[in-house]
């Protein structure tokens, strides 16, 4: 029985990147072998376990076999037989397929730390095609890498052109894409997800409504976000900002991705406010009047959900410059406004909405006025 650690924390040791996660491979063992060392049994599909201290997962060493369509079409086998390069052989990337011993040996069947080097996205076999999930992900090591340099190799880019063009590409899970795409929203440069999803055919295949807001203008958005360390979230809203030339249509595209990919409903609403407000927030900055405003504040429920708003209004600064704390001061004012310092004698029922109003339009222009707007 011997232990290997393996993928992502030999890779990162060896770029001098922080190591995050550790995975191991376990070679000449059994289930039965690892449960007797304390071992828990977590793998539905395979055999991989919890250690009985750190909880960091240990996988037995196996090969598979292509059995169906997408991420779940495989047979798995184990056998305490298997070796560390069958095991290595199944991975995507010739980075992703190193092994580390407990003496700092470096086992590296197939050319990974060349392609370090090299800098060298590049697959391990052709076993690559049958697992469509691998094209997001090399979309998403090149999203986390390219800033050092990481290119794809023109094989590998190749031969995910061609798994899009068979359609295998279409197998993918849902909740697969989204996972995949919300970590490379997390990555130092998210838009070069976009960019090669693009390049080999997948972004219209697998995110077909997202599609439709991909440009240059949106991810020049999106890498700005991400240079200054945005949240995900803030990252993902920076790609509905409406063309220079007008503005989007695409609600029914929101509610179509959103469905398709079973977003949280924080990016839902972020995408949804984008499309709805921006148009409203640049017409606001370049003629301000407490009017229109307001008009923002209401079409945008901020005046129920300032949070939410603030979310959007770090967006819309993001792209368009503007300072962030003039647009929520004005809405701190509204909010400060109450409706029992409207209500008089004679003021009831709806009455007291168009006061209030009207008290909050007063209040802005005013602000506006003593600021040389």
């Amino acid at each position: 029985m011997e232990i290997f650690r393996v993928g992502g924390a030999v890779r990162d040791k060896l770029l001098g990147l922080p190591v995050k996660d550790h995975d191991w491979v376990v070679v000449g063992a059994t289930p039965q072998m690892m449960i007797g060392l304390g071992f828990q049994p977590i793998g539905q599909d395979f055999p991989v376990f919890l250690h009985p201290q750190t909880k960091e997962e240990f996988a037995l060493a196996r090969t598979e076999r292509k059995s169906g369509h997408g991420y779940a079409g495989f047979t798995f086998h184990t056998a305490n037989d298997i070796t560390l390069e069958e095991d290595l052989k199944r991975r995507d990337l010739t980075i992703n397929a190193m092994a580390e011993d407990d003496a700092g040996t470096i086992i590296d069947p197939y050319g990974g730390q060349q392609d370090l080097h090299n800098r060298l996205l590049r697959h391990v076999s052709p076993a690559f095609q049958e697992d469509p999930l691998r094209i997001l992900r090399v979309a998403r090591f090149a999203a986390k890498l390219s800033p050092m340099g990481f290119t794809i190799a023109d094989e590998t880019m190749a031969l995910m052109r061609q798994m899009v063009g068979s359609g295998e590409a279409s197998h993918l899970v849902s909740e697969r894409v989204w996972q995949e795409t919300y970590r490379a929203l997390c990555e130092p440069a998210p838009q070069v997800y976009f960019q090669v999803l693009e390049h080999c055919g997948a972004l219209k295949e697998v995110l077909a409504s997202l599609h439709y807001f991909i440009n240059p203008r949106t991810l020049g958005f999106l890498s700005q976000a991400a240079h200054r360390q945005h949240s995900a979230l803030v990252c993902f809203g920076c790609l509905f900002i409406p063309p220079s030339s007008g503005g989007f249509q695409g609600l029914q595209h929101i509610q179509s991705l959103s469905a398709t990919l079973r977003l949280p409903v924080e990016y839902a609403d972020l995408a949804t406010m984008v499309v709805n407000g921006a148009g409203r927030y640049i017409a606001l900055w370049e003629k301000p009047g407490g009017e229109s405003a307001v008009a923002l504040f209401e079409a945008l429920d901020a005046l129920r959900r300032p949070e939410r708003f603030a979310l959007f209004v770090e967006v819309m600064e993001l792209c368009f410059a503007h300072n962030p704390n003039t647009t929520l001061n004005w809405l701190r004012e509204c909010l400060a406004i109450k409706a029992k310092d409207v209500v008089s004698g004679n003021i009831r029922g709806k009455a007291v909405g168009v006061a209030l109003r009207k008290a909050r339009v007063a209040c802005l222009n005013q602000l506006l006025i003593n600021d040389g707007c």
